[in-house]
């Protein structure tokens, strides 16, 4: 997977079945499985019925991965264009008719986005690309066959289910229940298991298991903290938390071995980047030689004793693309996602020399230079990542403000002492509608009675910024407040309050928390009420 820049990804479609005199309430009963060829497909993401019109649609992965036909994806317009041979289809989301080979074709069902995934109709798009289909009612099988049908149609073999620990079988749902996996903030590894791989394998996947018993269905986790990663790179060094020493190879990868893990639970694995933070400190001594401080000490601005990389330096921010999609092109990642690291807040930045040199935009305006910079980055990463793979979700997690009502008309009924468009150059209002991003997740840090930035008022606002919009909004969660002196974190009520109070919005897709360790230690008793909410 590891194809950089031309790569013309590969993700695909699939089929939409009419089955006869089939229901979607006997199709519900039972998960429907997929067999290309007699081999058994896996799915992250289980295929459905639609109602009414008996349409089963399949994630594009499974497919493009076992047919070979390739497809690019447009976020700005939902559209998905599938190629095989000589055959061309072209959907889109919410439009009943297809385009094939240039003729305007009628659809029972159209594109549609569960989970993060693009899901087409099977029988539809393999018919039209030359492939049989067959539906065995029976034992809800879905089999494809790139040939002549055999006779007989095979039995569907059962799945070998994998067998890590934990005991809790989450009802299925599409919310996202996310957990966010810090590397630099005692998630994991511990600091006991530095260079002992096993240990960090054993920390990871009881940690997993945790979660899964309570409820988690999906992992953010930090694969890149300070222009570091946790995977072997051809671009930036090893993270020091693995050995103790920058650039030292803890002997195996640790991504592959956490999304496999992660994957065998049912759990989706999201790619978190910290894009411009480089060093926590400004020493550089203990740095690997490949550092970006190191290699490029041009890019580089000190802020308060911590060193960035600069946004404003164009080859700065192709550098720091460049090395995510070095993920998303070798790894089965099922989302890239950005925290609010962008330009650092209520420091002095010192970016003059960029300013005069990649002043594009000629303007004195020098925070709207800094907000077209990030807003360049964040455009161009989003339609890399969707042109290398369709089906890996883009999202951001901003600070919990974007403005103060003062400050701005539009800006929601708070506070804040710090927000994401002025302090941290970051026009999140802009990304939404411009759909450049799958979804925000912003980090609403405060408790319901926190008059500054009152939870419930600024979830209110992120709602309606939304709002006529096919960005996905989640609501970041902070169970490491829970005990503090903050007002409103005496008791883990709070959470569930928070979660009780997203129910009224249905544009509300689920919750992620800040962070792992702040679940499984279960602070204040908050995993009983959690697994309690959630039905478990």
């Amino acid at each position: 997977m590891k194809l950089r820049k031309g790569l013309l990804l590969l993700l695909i479609f699939v089929l939409g079945l009419q089955s006869v005199g089939m229901t979607a309430q006997a199709a519900s009963s039972k998960q429907i499985s997929i067999f290309l060829d007699g081999q058994r497909l896996e799915s992250d993401v289980s295929p459905y019925i639609m109602p009414k019109v008996n349409v089963t649609m399949v994630p594009l992965r499974v497919i493009s991965e076992g047919l070979g036909a390739s497809v690019l994806w447009s976020q700005a317009t939902r559209t998905v264009t599938i190629q095989k041979s000589d055959s061309t289809i072209t959907m889109t989301s919410g439009r009943q008719q297809a385009t094939v080979d240039n003729a305007v074709v009628d659809l029972d069902a159209s594109v549609q986005l569960k989970q993060g995934r693009v899901m087409v109709p099977i029988r539809f798009v393999s018919e039209n690309l030359g492939i049989q289909v067959s539906w065995n009612q029976a034992a809800q099988t879905i089999n494809l066959y790139t040939g002549a049908e055999p006779t007989p149609t095979p039995e569907p073999t059962p799945a070998t289910p994998a067998e890590p620990g934990g005991s809790a079988t989450p009802p299925a749902t599409n919310e996202m229940r996310g957990a966010w996996i810090s590397t630099v903030n005692g998630d994991w590894p511990s600091s006991g298991a530095k260079g002992n791989a096993e240990k960090q394998k054993q920390e990871y996947t009881s940690q997993l298991d945790q979660l899964k018993d309570m409820g988690i269905n999906a992992v953010f986790v930090q694969v890149r903290a300070n222009a570091d990663a946790i995977y072997p790179s051809t671009m930036v060094p090893w993270n020091s938390v693995l050995t103790g020493t920058q650039g030292k190879d803890p002997g195996y990868d640790p991504l592959a071995f956490m999304i496999e893990e992660a994957h065998k639970r049912g759990l989706q694995f999201h790619a978190w980047f910290n894009p411009f933070r480089a060093t926590n400190s400004a020493t550089t001594s203990n740095l690997a030689i490949n550092h970006v401080s190191k290699l490029h000490p041009d890019w580089i601005v000190n802020a308060s004793g911590k060193l960035y990389i600069n946004p404003g330096v164009p080859e700065a921010r192709q550098h720091i693309m460049d090395a995510i999609m070095e993920v998303v092109n070798k790894y089965n990642v099922d989302g890239v996602h950005l925290d609010d690291y962008f330009y650092p807040s209520n420091v002095t930045f010192n970016d003059d020399a960029a300013y005069k040199m990649y002043n594009a935009l000629n303007t004195t305006d020098r925070a709207a230079w800094r907000r077209d910079n990030i807003n360049q980055f964040v455009q161009q990463l989003g339609q890399r990542i969707h042109q290398a793979k369709a089906n890996v979700e883009y999202g951001i997690s901003p600070f919990g403000v974007w403005r103060n009502k003062a400050n701005d008309l539009t800006g929601s009924d708070t506070k804040a002492g710090v927000t994401a468009y002025d302090s941290m150059n970051a026009d999140v209002r802009t990304w939404v509608k411009q759909g450049w991003i799958d979804y925000v997740a912003p980090q609403v840090y405060w408790s319901m009675t926190l008059s500054a930035a009152r939870y419930d008022k600024v979830v209110d606002w992120w709602v309606n910024e939304v709002a006529n919009t096919n960005v996905k909004l989640y609501i970041g969660h902070s169970p490491y407040k829970l005990g503090t002196p903050e007002i409103g974190w005496q008791t883990s009520q709070e959470i569930i309050d928070q979660l009780t109070y997203n129910q009224k919005y249905p544009s509300i897709g689920g919750d992620i928390y800040f962070s792992s360790q702040y679940l499984t230690k279960n602070p204040l008793g908050l995993v009983e009420r959690l697994k309690a909410y959630y039905g478990l």
